[in-house]
């Protein structure tokens, strides 16, 4: 394996030293031994001249030199013969292409096997295990030791780092092992995002997994999330780019509702978890308690309940899960958006809530709850036009949420409407 370039082997309770025949390694770019019981001297030839302390971190009977912050060796005897050295390199030789044989032997077996018990026709690749995964030793490093100053986001059951790998900046999500049902959430978003493919989806890059650690390596979004540009004195959209969003979000809902195989259910559609690339492309995220519907099922059955506030009637009352779920919560997101107003802000108390305030509110008074930032750069009362546009979005809105399941529209729907309310505020 001469043309070998990453090599991780940490976390193994190694033993022994390490081969100075991997000197010969010349294309070793990446090592890491660290958390072992290596000991004995560390090679200082060939690619080992190039590797940091943070390649053999701790293994206490490792020496080696100063740089890498170690104890110094001891006087090393020179008596090897060379027929003891042609001896061990000719073992060394012997082991390595016994392995290869017995991989290959075994990767046969295993590909034999998974052909026999393949369905015909079925040829659809997961990407998560099509991606190589990454270790935990480089997350680490690529966070800054998951500091707290690259810390952009937090969710019910993980954090969100930013990481830089050779220059190259990704969102790392880390899911809280303390919490019950965290890990079972890495699980859910990697069997769905794994086989999901669409421009306003969050794209997973790939993922680190062992028993005490599980993370996802997602593309990064350096405008953050809806929220933030919402709920931000120091952030500003105006009503174009809402309904661009909009309409970035309704495409991604559409595809998980009609574009794929299985209806897949987000149920838990809120701003923060709407990103916005550096275009300020919406791209829906967090698929932590999704739900897959079977071909043949309208709706399932679940105890696991999204955001108060955001989740339809049915759904919070009896755990009834459907695609007219995400519809509901799609409408109550339009709301906040236009409105300014989350539906948990104070103001709704008792039987009041952004719903009811926003009904009342049309036609003629939409000038009354109209988010304050949308008039804030002109100064000025809005024009018929954007009155218009904005009761056509609110209306949108509460055909979205109707109590009623099958009375709401569907995405196909909506998207096709804000596109027309889109068409209608620029040529007019």
């Amino acid at each position: 394996m001469l043309s070998l370039e990453f090599l991780d082997l940490s976390y193994n309770n190694l033993t022994g030293e390490i081969p100075k025949s991997l000197e010969a390694l010349e294309y070793l770019k990446y090592l890491n031994v660290s958390f072992n019981k290596l000991g004995g001297e560390i090679p200082t030839g060939g690619p080992f001249a190039n590797f940091t302390n943070l390649s053999f971190v701790s293994n206490n009977a490792l020496c080696g030199a100063s740089r890498l912050q170690l104890q110094p060796c001891q006087g090393k005897s020179h008596r090897r013969t060379t027929r003891k050295r042609v001896l061990y390199l000719f073992l060394y030789s012997l082991l390595g292409i016994t392995s290869i044989i017995v991989a290959l032997s075994v990767g046969l077996l295993i590909l034999r096997r998974r052909k026999r018990n393949e369905p015909s026709g079925s040829t659809e690749v997961s990407s998560m295990r099509a991606h190589e995964r990454v270790s935990y030793y480089e997350l680490q490093q690529a966070t800054n030791g998951f500091s707290e100053n690259n810390l952009p986001g937090t969710g019910s059951f993980s954090k969100v780092y930013k990481g830089v790998k050779n220059g190259t900046i990704f969102a790392v999500k880390v899911f809280k092992r303390e919490l019950e049902g965290a890990f079972k959430s890495f699980d859910t978003e990697c069997e769905i995002l794994g086989n999901l493919r669409h421009r306003n989806l969050a794209k997973v890059i790939t993922a680190c997994s062992n028993p005490q650690f599980k993370a996802l390596l997602l593309e990064y979004m350096p405008n953050g999330t809806l929220d933030k540009w919402l709920h931000s004195h120091d952030f500003f959209l105006d009503m174009l780019q809402r309904l661009d969003i909009f309409i970035d979000l309704a495409s991604a809902l559409d595809y998980l509702h009609n574009g794929y195989s299985e209806p897949v259910v987000h149920c838990d559609l809120k701003p923060s978890n709407i990103l916005l690339d550096e275009n300020m492309v919406g791209h829906l995220s967090d698929f932590g308690i999704a739900k897959l519907l079977g071909a043949e099922d309208s709706f399932r059955q679940t105890k696991t309940i999204g955001t108060i506030g955001y989740i339809a009637p049915e759904y919070g009352q009896d755990g009834l899960v459907s695609t007219s779920c995400d519809v509901y919560s799609f409408g109550i997101v339009i709301m906040e958006a236009f409105t300014g107003r989350r539906p948990s802000d104070e103001m709704f108390t008792g039987d009041l809530s952004l719903k009811l305030w926003v009904n009342d509110s049309l036609p003629t008074g939409v000038t009354q709850i109209v988010d304050a930032d949308l008039i804030r750069p002109t100064k000025e009362p809005l024009n018929a036009n954007m009155q218009r546009c904005l009761v056509s979005v609110m209306e949108l809105a509460l055909s979205c949420t109707s109590v009623s399941p099958d009375a709401r529209i569907n995405t196909k729907e909506a998207l096709s409407e804000l596109k027309k309310i889109r068409i209608q505020l620029i040529t007019s």
